[in-house]
């Protein structure tokens, strides 16, 4: 199915909203272990689970498929951009390897408290930035393709997939995460 992509641009520019909200999370995940405090492991395990359903499988290749449009129909527009795809896969790289490490703790195992919060930090701090380039390069050329031209994307492998935090049909996988970002606002 082909989607319209000015629509697809707002989706995902919500989903880096969101995204924010989740680094927000893990940020505060951070400050209770630095201050020596335990943090809420399950929730940890619920947040990295999520990076890792939705936007390292969802979102990433959605941005992955908008830029190879831009790619192929604006290479003027692409140059210097060729590094999206691999960005994407150390970012997912480095969500799974903070995933296992929280997934062992909550199993029993003992990962270093400075080696947690150390790639808990690496990783925000690389999400951030990416979706900051993001949002200040890569979507501002997205852009001007789209004002030149309407364009239409093919995200149908992606397109029914839902945020299974942040759209209305919640997983029950991911109650906890959902009842903190309540909690929160």
């Amino acid at each position: 199915m082909q989607t319209e992509a000015r629509a697809l641009m707002r989706e995902l520019r919500e989903d880096h909203r969101n995204m924010a909200t989740i680094l927000d999370m893990l940020e505060g995940v951070v400050e209770q272990a630095s201050a020596g405090k335990d943090p809420d492991f399950e929730l940890f395990a619920e947040i990295m689970r999520y990076v890792t359903v939705y936007p390292d499988a969802v979102h990433h290749p959605k941005e992955d498929v908008v830029y190879e449009q831009l790619r192929i129909k604006r290479p003027d527009l692409a140059k210097g951009l060729e590094d999206v795809p691999i960005d994407h896969d150390e970012i997912a790289a480095l969500g799974s390897a903070l995933r296992d490490d929280v997934e062992a703790i909550n199993a029993g195992a003992a990962v270093r408290r400075e080696k947690l919060i150390a790639d808990t930090m690496s990783y925000v701090d690389r999400l951030r930035s990416h979706m900051a380039w993001e949002e200040r390069d890569l979507f501002q050329r997205i852009d001007s393709m789209l004002f030149a031209e309407s364009q239409d994307i093919d995200v149908s492998e992606f397109e029914h997939i839902k945020d299974p935090v942040f759209e209305l049909e919640i997983e029950a996988g991911f109650r906890r995460l959902l009842s903190s970002l309540k909690a929160a606002t």
